[in-house]
């Protein structure tokens, strides 16, 4: 039962009881709170501490495009900070306010500096670079932790998850894989009691996604019998570099996604019937609901 933070040494030890590996992502994918963490959690608290009062409602906008209806959705919280405020610069009604769009240098030099992208890789960024923008920045992101362990309870994971994670721990190595906070994750896995499926959380204080992949399964398992499931890009990209296979959680059609792997997509990965035309529709599928362009500049 995964009731407790790991660490990356714990996570790389972790030794295979089963031939198959399966990681799973958390927000949007195993349970519905994509929608209520960036709308009820981040949006209030970006506007609030980045400034954006004057151009609310095209922050607002720019908040759930990037979070949750393109490309870049499932992003950690620091690259899509960045990506919104990005978005709200280019945007012709902002130009035209003359609204001032913080650039947020110090946040973007925190980014690219190697750190975890996480409040205590920023605070040991933070001990090298110390920063009046870096502690505000940190102000933020607790605040939205905050908001997040206010406001999100009871939400139960989508219908066929619980039957999904029961079918696969009997085959295989199940791990959450995850940019949220590692302790907000072991909590509603545990409020659902489902924690029980798999063998480890692995959130964003142990690194990217692409990481917790490699840390729990490089070299463990046959290319073929490592399987991602999740509902963003990103996750797509992590499994590409681990070569790993990919099962979407489609934006928008979750519970269907959820029904086709437990009737479907499960047994052929398995039965080594995943890859090739299957992965492909499955992904091309995916592909399309998630555009690059926001609804205002097409």
């Amino acid at each position: 039962m995964a009731s407790v933070a790991m660490s990356a040494q714990e996570l790389s030890g972790l030794t295979p009881k089963y031939e198959f590996f399966v990681g799973i992502d958390s927000d949007g994918c195993a349970f519905d709170s994509m929608e209520i963490k960036h709308k009820e959690c981040f949006c209030p608290q970006i506007i609030k501490y980045w400034d954006l009062q004057a151009i609310s409602k095209y922050a607002r906008e720019a908040v759930e495009f990037i979070n949750l209806y393109s490309k870049w959705r499932g992003t950690n919280r620091w690259p899509a900070l960045i990506s919104v405020l990005d978005l709200l610069r280019q945007r012709p009604e902002v130009i035209k306010r003359g609204a001032k769009v913080p650039q947020a240098a110090k946040v973007r030099d925190f980014i690219a500096s190697g750190k975890a992208l996480s409040n205590d890789g920023l605070k040991a960024y933070m001990a090298e670079h110390p920063d009046p923008e870096l502690e505000h920045a940190l102000q933020w992101s607790k605040a939205v932790n905050a908001a997040v362990a206010d406001i999100v309870h009871n939400l139960p994971p989508f219908r066929f998850v619980r039957e999904s994670l029961e079918m696969v721990q009997k085959q295989a190595d199940a791990v959450v894989v995850s940019a949220t906070p590692t302790e907000a994750l072991i909590g509603e896995w545990r409020e659902h009691n489902i924690d029980k499926y798999v063998r480890a959380i692995a959130g964003q204080e142990l690194g990217t996604k692409k990481q917790h992949l490699k840390m729990a399964a490089a070299g463990k398992y046959a290319a073929d019998r490592l399987l991602m499931i999740g509902d963003s890009p990103g996750d797509l990209d992590a499994a590409r570099s681990n070569r790993a296979l990919f099962f979407p959680i489609n934006p928008g059609r979750e519970e269907e996604s959820w029904e086709r792997f437990y009737k479907e997509g499960f047994k052929k990965f398995l039965a080594g019937e995943f890859a090739g035309a299957y992965e492909t529709e499955l992904t091309s599928e995916f592909d399309k609901l998630l555009p690059s362009i926001p609804p205002w500049s097409r």
